[in-house]
């Protein structure tokens, strides 16, 4: 097929694929236009020449033994063109033939008229079409857990929002949105991506999510250039979506507060991200690898007394970190609807549990040494006071 190889160059500019890959696509067409034109077992392969710009399609021949009729013969009895008996491949190919030597006829593909070259056209459009999928595919899979922005095209009947986003479009389901936030069509849309599939069917589906903890933490890192440096790191997250989320921070820079860093001069930092968020309010504690107190940290407002973790024998259930506090607070660390509370057994990974203060003295119990537990309620009381 004659300057076929001319379109290369054209396709690749217009899809934004390399030249070598649709070489490939196309080596592929041709291959299997050939198994539908002559027959789906034959073995077959496409030699491009670059300097004639023609493409070549070879069928592949095996030698075997003149009784091999496993494979010399069809099922059916018919001759299987696949492979040549031994005498006939010393008489018609080369005298000096083996048992195992394989050799290559080739196929005129253009002789089969109308029908190969709507054949080959179909193929062609499938495999280009599967490979620009492919690089979509590898190029948002990339993006998985990063911000994406589009304009909303359409709204289905499920409240499903489709976005228009460069070459793609995805969607946003209902669950992944905000309660209480709705969109029209031409609104720009903020979200983080969260998953990425393809299949023969329905090609690249791209699934965005603006109710995920990483979506708080991305526009975080959007808002605050510690974060973005990576000065400060966002260890933990927790979100109960449009309503209230808590973020565990540590600092990489001894000179810079990670709590005050994120939290911008008059808090102008966090309240864009709550801003985009439908007013959720986001608390910033610090995070520290003593269990006790970043549970009590966690807690937060609430003032906690002390905190003891004991682990439970069941390995799929999460150990508990028991809370003594004063009844007073007991109001506080709850929450309303149980939503703090909630969120500090997110953001920490255990099963909290509150115990109210019998007077003025709290009792600490566990594996850590006294000295060190007076230091540690020492530094929840400075910490909340």
């Amino acid at each position: 097929m004659e300057k076929i190889l001319d379109i290369i160059d054209s396709i690749a500019h217009e899809k934004g694929l390399s030249p070598d890959s649709v070489k490939e696509a196309l080596k592929t067409a041709f291959i299997q236009t050939a198994k539908r034109l002559i027959n789906e077992d034959f073995a077959f392969d496409a030699e491009i020449d670059d300097v004639t710009k023609t493409i070549r399609v070879y069928q592949t021949i095996t030698v075997v033994d003149d009784d091999d009729d496993d494979h010399l013969y069809t099922e059916e009895g018919d001759v299987n063109q696949g492979y040549i008996s031994l005498s006939r491949a010393k008489e018609e190919v080369d005298p000096d033939v083996e048992v195992g030597d394989e050799f290559q006829i080739e196929h005129d593909i253009e002789g089969f008229g109308r029908t190969a070259a709507m054949t080959l056209h179909r193929e062609i459009e499938f495999h280009i079409q599967r490979l620009v999928e492919n690089e979509l595919y590898n190029k948002y899979k990339e993006k998985i857990g990063t911000i994406a922005s589009g304009r909303v095209t359409r709204v289905d009947g499920k409240q499903n929002t489709y976005i228009e986003m460069d070459e793609v479009r995805a969607v946003l389901p209902m669950k992944s949105r905000i309660k209480g936030e709705s969109f029209r069509v031409g609104d720009v849309v903020r979200a983080v991506v969260r998953r990425v599939n393809i299949d023969r069917v329905n090609g690249i589906q791209i699934e965005l999510s603006r109710t995920s903890p990483k979506f708080l933490e991305e526009l975080l890192a959007l808002e605050v250039p510690e974060i973005k440096d990576g000065m400060v790191v966002i260890e933990k997250s927790a979100r109960i979506p449009g309503e209230r989320a808590k973020i565990a921070l540590f600092s990489t820079h001894p000179q810079v507060d990670p709590v005050g860093a994120t939290v911008g001069v008059k808090g102008v930092r966090i309240n864009a991200v709550s801003d985009e968020l439908l007013g959720e309010s986001i608390d910033c504690i610090e995070y520290t690898t003593v269990p006790e107190l970043f549970v009590a940290r966690a807690m937060s407002p609430a003032i906690i007394s002390s905190v003891v973790i004991e682990a439970t024998e069941n390995e799929q259930e999460q150990d508990k970190a028991v809370v003594t506090l004063p009844s007073d607070q007991k109001s506080k660390a709850i929450g309303k609807s149980g939503i703090n509370i909630r969120l500090a057994s997110m953001l920490t990974g255990y099963t909290i549990e509150l115990v109210e203060q019998d007077g003025a003295k709290a009792v600490i119990e566990g594996e850590t040494p006294a000295e060190e537990q007076k230091e540690d309620i020492s530094s929840l009381e400075a910490l909340f006071k």
